[in-house]
């Protein structure tokens, strides 16, 4: 309810904004009588897209007429008749209207609940002064824009004055050329009329006729110049409107769709249409207004044909009208709703497209139907081009046509392509050492429908941001560095799909570090010491100034193309696994501030020679991909004396799948404080897994844990039906000459190069726990009695 009590407060236009979002769809009543209830339902919670949810909305459509007809039963009294009477009816109305289409319902109320939020937060900005200096700029251009429609408004209203007093003006000039032509006949029918009588009739109409005469000279001289005053003003207002829509189209748009393509990336959601269609129709009302007073001045001039060049203006100014209105209407069908842009075949996928002016225009009285179909680069070249592409496509899409729906409530007109699938895709020759998960393809939609009555048949087109298909998971990795790529350094206008191939290191880590942080849905992202270590990769270089990287600049090829130094994977794909990582296990332990990450070996062993035994950090691994190992400091248990720094063989994606991160933390009761000196229980016991029930039914539940045999203290009472998943750790000593070199360690589990072999023992801990699953009948019974 407190969203709607600041709606109340609403001044002025805003408060008129307000107001206009209610009406026969919803009335303002059923907002006021129900704030508090419609303010607690989870509307944003039903996916619009997903037809499966329609079950949901259904629920909230009959809980609202619930609540309306429980409201009205609590009205008594004389003063609480009419009101009773009231919301009953719009109880009613709302199970009649929404009843087949509850989603309409949820559509509506969320577009009313983001647009009141949006007043009352622009009109606390502006009461308080607070707000940043970039909401100061935004303010100021839509006062700009806004100042602009006024002044437009004002010049359309001073145009319709003076083609009205032009009409009312040519009007009384013709009943005077009439009058003119009805003395002329008089005059002609003198001849049978005696002689005294004709002389003196005749020079009363003779001075008539002189008088009308003059008067129609003069008049015309001054109806032309009414039609080319007017056609001047028509001018100006032309050009102003073209100058409005410029900024509206080229930048406000522009900067939108920019915003669209960043949000790939992770950047900030794009924000609603409404305020930019709200300007679209301002522009879309004044245009016509103006087409329809040039036509008018049209009519009249062929009503009345007078010398000299006021038709080629007109037909000048005619002409002009129709390119601003046909730019409006092919900028604004836009996509509202980007396909998915790593694009997997035989997969399904959804998309939006919307006709910003298609409600001020009515075209959704002739509701058109809009077409989807898959080219590729060189095909969306083309079109930019206007060269002829028809019928021509690079693959086959599955329910790829659909009807442009109007909501009234939230005045839209779209279509929502809801189960398209990429059936079948035909790829092009590749340039080069380009993979199939660098060629770049893009879905057109298109549609084709008339306003004012046939009288402007449009065609209108859009491209998708550009779309990698892949046909198996395996390669969504390298198509989403394409992505990503594409998404950062597109310029605004390009011809599709070109992308610089080399970029500045610092360009680079913003989109990196925007990836990574919408990734692990934090405000915490890389650091310059995380930048570093990341430059220190890419270049395989070792200075840790910052400062030497700011200048350089990174290649599509270093990025993704060629293999970092002794590695078998690219610097994106070591990025991209570190990611994926997180976003699966890892999230929290980000977000607390747990994981150091981007460390390196010798750094780790720096960092941690200087601090207590028992002191550890988490580390991602430099040779393999999405791994993260524990690296901590202890007494070297063959040698007294000696400390070293050990590392556990990484784990991946597949381990943490089997026991979490702060368990694994927990088993190994050799690690006691998270560098640099905190306690790990006080980081980690939140996320440990709640100790095992007691045995049901004669079975007991294993357990897994993990030991390092070397740091393993053992426990007096071993849990019974747990088994333990030996994990050997390799070392490095603390002298200058053997830095980075594990020390030897007799053990079985061990791999060649000291390295404990994870796989082998899953094997057999999955084994111990397939039997630990079998009952125990005569062990149970035994300890029963």
């Amino acid at each position: 309810m407190a969203m709607w009590i600041q709606a109340q407060q609403l001044q002025g236009d805003a408060l008129h904004q307000m107001q206009a979002l209610y009406g026969q769809h919803f009335p303002i009543e059923v907002r006021h009588y129900l704030a508090q209830w419609i303010e607690s339902q989870s509307w944003d919670s039903v996916d619009l897209d997903n037809p499966g949810e329609e079950a949901k909305a259904k629920r909230l459509l009959d809980n609202l007429v619930s609540e309306l007809q429980r409201k009205a039963q609590l009205q008594g009294g004389e003063d609480g008749f009419l009101l009773k009477i009231k919301l009953g009816h719009y109880a009613n109305q709302f199970k009649s209207t929404y009843d087949r289409c509850p989603f309409e319902l949820v559509r509506c109320i969320k577009h009313i609940l983001q647009s009141e939020q949006r007043l009352v937060q622009e009109a606390t900005n502006a009461s308080s002064g607070v707000g940043t200096q970039a909401m100061d700029t935004l303010s100021q251009r839509h006062q700009q824009i806004n100042q602009a429609f006024e002044e437009l408004r004002l010049a359309t209203q001073e145009t319709e004055n003076e083609l009205r007093k032009l009409q009312h003006s040519q009007e009384y000039f013709i009943i005077q050329y009439q009058e003119n032509l009805r003395i002329q006949a008089q005059l002609s029918s003198l001849s049978s009329v005696p002689a005294a009588e004709r002389k003196q009739r005749e020079t009363t109409l003779q001075s008539k006729r002189a008088t009308v005469e003059a008067w129609l000279a003069r008049e015309a001289s001054t109806l032309q110049k009414y039609r080319l005053d007017l056609a001047e003003q028509h001018q100006k207002t032309l050009g102003l409107l073209r100058k409005q829509q410029t900024l509206i189209l080229d930048e406000e748009l522009i900067q939108w769709k920019r915003r669209q393509q960043l949000a790939g990336n992770g950047g900030p959601h794009e924000g609603g249409l409404d305020v930019l269609q709200s300007w679209c129709e301002k522009l879309a009302d004044l245009i016509w207004q103006n087409r329809q007073q040039i036509r008018r001045c049209e009519h009249l001039t062929q009503q009345l044909p007078l010398p000299g060049s006021i038709e080629e203006l007109l037909n000048k100014l005619n002409a002009d009208i129709t390119d601003i209105i046909s730019a409006l209407v092919t900028s604004t069908f836009i996509i509202e709703k980007q396909p998915p842009q790593v694009l997997k075949t035989q997969t399904k996928f959804a998309a939006t497209v919307r006709l910003l002016v298609g409600g001020k225009l009515n075209v959704h009285m002739n509701p058109p139907q809009v077409k989807a179909v898959i080219v590729s680069e060189q095909q969306a070249k083309a079109l930019l081009k206007n060269e002829s592409t028809h019928s021509e496509s690079s693959g086959e899409i599955l329910n790829n046509n659909c009807v442009m729906e109007y909501h009234q409530a939230t005045c839209t007109l779209s279509a929502h392509f809801r189960n398209m699938s990429l059936k079948r895709i035909k790829r092009s020759d590749r340039r080069g050492a380009e993979s199939v998960t660098e060629e770049k393809f893009t879905i057109l939609f298109e549609s084709q429908f008339s306003i004012g009555g046939n009288e402007l048949v449009f065609h209108v087109k859009t491209l998708s941001l550009p779309v990698v298909v892949i046909v198996h998971g395996s390669q969504d990795n390298n198509a989403t560095a394409t992505v990503l790529w594409d998404n950062a350094f597109a310029e605004p206008g390009r011809v599709p799909f070109v992308v610089p191939d080399k970029v500045l290191w610092t360009q680079l880590c913003d989109a990196l570090d925007m990836k990574y942080k919408a990734e692990m849905h934090s405000g915490r992202g890389l650091t310059e010491d995380n930048l570093v270590f990341l430059a220190q990769k890419a270049f395989s270089s070792s200075s840790n100034n910052p400062e030497d990287y700011r200048n350089m600049t990174i290649s599509w090829a270093q990025f993704n193309r060629e293999n970092l130094p002794g590695r078998n994977f690219t610097f994106w794909q070591w990025f991209d696994g570190v990611v994926e990582l997180m976003k699966k296990h890892l999230k929290p332990h980000w977000n607390d501030g747990a994981i150091l990450g981007f460390v390196n070996k010798q750094q780790a062993q720096d960092m941690l020679l200087s601090k207590p035994n028992g002191t550890f950090l988490l580390r991602f691994s430099d040779s393999e991909i999405g791994g993260i190992t524990i690296a901590w400091v202890a007494e070297n248990p063959n040698k007294q004396g000696e400390r070293l720094v050990w590392n556990l063989l990484p784990y991946t994606t597949k381990d943490f799948s089997i026991r979490s991160l702060a368990d694994r933390i927990s088993d190994l009761n050799h690690l006691l404080f998270l560098y640099p000196d905190r306690a790990k229980d006080e980081v980690f016991s939140k996320y440990y897994t709640p100790p095992l029930s007691k045995p049901v039914d004669g079975y007991v539940k294993p357990q897994i844990k993990q030991v390092v045999p070397e740091f393993t203290t053992p426990n007096p009472e071993p849990c019974p039906g747990v088994a333990f998943m030996d994990q050997t750790a390799s070392s490095s000593t603390s002298h200058s000459n053997s830095f980075g070199v594990y020390s030897t360690i007799s053990d079985t589990m061990l791999d060649p190069d000291g390295d404990f072999d994870l796989e082998d023992s899953m094997d057999v801990a999955r084994h111990v726990e397939e039997l630990l699953r079998r009952p125990m009948a005569n062990q149970w019974s035994s300890q029963q009695s």
